[in-house]
């Protein structure tokens, strides 16, 4: 059976100021133009990014087979 999602903040492996400077190093590069969206949406993708890492690294992955079998989608 497939597990719920697990919050990305309770679950990385980055420490507290690794987090804070990666984010820093993220603003650093955008655009002087972007926007709040632009900034919230590229830290949406790299907290997604660290999330699956850890997912992975914690063993909380599924084949494909498993998926489909869980949604019905077996052949």
């Amino acid at each position: 059976m497939l597990k719920s999602p697990v919050k990305a903040d309770e679950n990385t492996d980055m420490p507290t100021s690794d987090v804070k400077q990666q984010a820093h190093e993220l603003i650093d590069s955008l655009d002087d133009s972007a926007t709040w969206d632009e900034v919230a949406y590229r830290m949406e993708v790299r907290a997604s990014i660290e999330q699956g890492l850890a997912d992975v690294k914690a063993g909380r992955v599924h084949t494909h087979e498993e998926v489909r079998k869980h949604f019905g989608l077996d052949d």
